[in-house]
């Protein structure tokens, strides 16, 4: 496998954190770049972190997101409370930009996209959060990206002692066991979900959606090398 610069979105997220941790744990990913409106609070000789307020406008710092060969794409709105156009606008508007800036400055990179489960790429029907995360899967895919992964994990399990951990986690922790046991496809942990995203630079020329129990299985892939 080729070793990984990354670009992470969203690192000052449960999601991202974790991601972030783990880039910074393997020895596959030499260098990583993180975008954030506020520092993420991690110091590391291969990270570098950008302070960039307007994620709907990435020209003033293009310079600085050339040579990476994949971007994890963690940033991410509940849709709980938001009307719709705001979470269209947070949702599939942002991602799109931000992934169409970096498919014309990197065109050997591999994009991965957290998602979610039940995300309906049928573009009709069902809730509206579901229809905006489809419409943005498929528009992903059309993008000049070596690969695209649109994961859509259900459940996650935290990583333990990192910083940004909803804090109802703690409470519902003790459901993971017996939902991975019931329903694997809908239970992962960030780790896996973190390792997967690492795992796809094992692969080549591929675009597709990861559920759960893919999640799972790229977690555990083996590293091969060029």
């Amino acid at each position: 496998m080729e070793k990984i610069r990354t670009i992470i979105t969203g690192s000052t997220g449960m999601v991202g954190e974790g991601v972030l941790y783990e880039c910074l744990q393997n020895e596959a990913v030499e260098a990583v770049l993180v975008i954030n409106r506020k520092p993420c609070g991690y110091s590391h000789p291969k990270l570098k972190e950008i302070i960039h307020a307007d994620f709907f406008d990435f020209s003033p710092i293009e310079e600085q997101l050339t040579g990476y060969n994949a971007c994890f794409f963690c940033l991410g709105v509940s849709s709980v409370g938001m009307d719709k156009e705001k979470y269209y606008q947070m949702t599939y508007v942002l991602t799109m930009h931000v992934a169409e800036t970096l498919s014309k400055l990197n065109t050997n990179m591999t994009f991965c996209y957290v998602s979610g489960a039940g995300t309906n790429t049928s573009e009709q029907g069902g809730s509206n959060w579901s229809r905006v995360k489809g419409k943005t899967e498929n528009d992903l895919m059309k993008l000049p990206f070596a690969q695209v992964f649109n994961f859509r994990p259900g459940f996650i399990k935290p990583i333990k002692g990192l910083k940004y951990a909803h804090s109802f986690y703690k409470y519902i922790n003790w459901l993971f066991p017996i939902g991975r046991a019931l329903f694997p496809n809908g239970f992962c942990t960030l780790q896996e979900l973190a390792l997967a995203m690492i795992h796809t630079l094992n692969h080549h020329n591929e675009r597709k959606a990861v559920e759960g129990k893919d999640i799972i299985a790229m977690a555990k892939e083996e590293p091969t090398h060029n």
